[in-house]
């Protein structure tokens, strides 16, 4: 035998000793991941100087499509690589918003143009479609296509449309209270609501007759200006002078309110993702801000850049997308993969 002993237990204490020390030094490693599980992951994408990009909309072939307000162009954003095209529109054009419609094109509400523009995502051909003559400068905001594939539009100058994609009909209409239709949304009963942020209402259009109900939250002067529906029909509203979030049940026609967390809330944008979480941008604390209306809870996840001015959300599964018009960037949060 060689060595005292005391040597073999003094040696197995030691190997015990750096097992354990080993095991704890893995699981500090491994419980920021675990704690982290789930959690979104916020990511930046630049777009060219001078863009202002205004609105998003993420399509199904992956991309991503955003308006270039300042510079009269539709952007064209491959996530994979970063890569961004533009497309021109025209002459004075000034797009607002954009969305995919069930041709899987994008369509564009144009203030500039006074038009609704379709742009062809495999030749890149524009084509306008300009409101009726005599209706005047309308200032364009954003549209929705229905569940009979009629896309419908606002316009801040007090004025909500519809255009048929397959006659390229026009029709424009006045509306309640005179200026201020913006977000415009299609609940899953088919009915179409848009937010009127200077006249503090929602508007509820019967896409049949295209007459509209006014639905007036319970805050005055609270200046709704996006809405959402989620997948039970209840449709979310981002006050943007009262700093809060709304919701109308039309099953009970009801509402409610809740104040956003920070000390000068500025909601702009809402959403609603694929599992009713609430998804708005915040102008005031420089962040996303997600709602769950299970438990009436909310988080917030700053944005990494400051002065971002998200002013437009849309998603797809696991994603959100929005237009940072104040960085010139556009910005996207997934969901983080739950580590097995």
């Amino acid at each position: 035998m060689t060595g005292y002993p005391g040597d073999r237990p003094a040696a197995g204490v030691r190997a015990a000793c750096a097992v354990a020390a080993a095991l704890l030094f893995f699981l500090a490693c491994l419980t920021p991941a675990i704690s982290r599980a789930g959690e979104p992951v916020i990511r930046e994408y630049p777009v060219p100087p001078g863009s202002h990009p205004h609105d998003v909309a993420p399509a199904p072939d992956g991309a991503v499509w955003y308006t270039a307000q300042h510079r009269g162009e539709l952007g064209r954003l491959d996530p994979e690589t970063g890569r961004t095209r533009h497309i021109p529109l025209g002459r004075g054009s000034s797009p607002h918003g954009v969305i995919v419609g069930p041709d899987g094109a994008p369509w564009v509400t144009d203030s500039g143009l006074n038009a609704i523009v379709r742009v062809d995502p495999a030749t890149e051909k524009v084509r306008a479609f300009p409101l009726p003559e005599g209706r005047g400068y309308a200032n364009l905001n954003t549209a929705a296509f229905d569940s009979k594939g009629i896309l419908w539009f606002t316009g801040q100058g007090g004025i909500y449309g519809r255009m048929d994609p397959r006659t390229g009909k026009v029709e424009v209409f006045d509306a309640p209270k005179g200026r201020g239709p913006y977000g415009i949304a299609t609940a899953p009963d088919g009915r179409v609501y848009f937010a009127s942020l200077a006249g503090s209402y929602v508007g509820r259009i019967d896409p049949a007759t295209g007459t509209v109900a006014v639905l007036s939250p319970p805050t005055r002067d609270q200046g709704a200006r996006r809405v959402w529906p989620d997948s039970k029909g209840r449709i979310w509203v981002s006050e943007w002078n009262a700093g809060r979030l709304g919701m109308y049940d039309p099953s009970s026609d009801g509402w409610r309110e809740w104040t956003v967390p920070g000390k000068n809330p500025m909601p702009y944008a809402v959403y609603v993702d694929g599992r009713d979480k609430v998804w708005i941008t915040d102008f005031g604390d420089n962040a996303f801000v997600r709602f769950d209306p299970e438990n009436e809870s909310f988080e917030v996840f700053r944005l990494p850049s400051p002065g971002a001015s998200v002013r437009q959300l849309l998603g797809r599964p696991g994603e959100v997308w929005g237009a940072e018009s104040g960085t010139d960037k556009l910005v996207v949060v997934r969901d983080r993969p739950i580590r097995k």
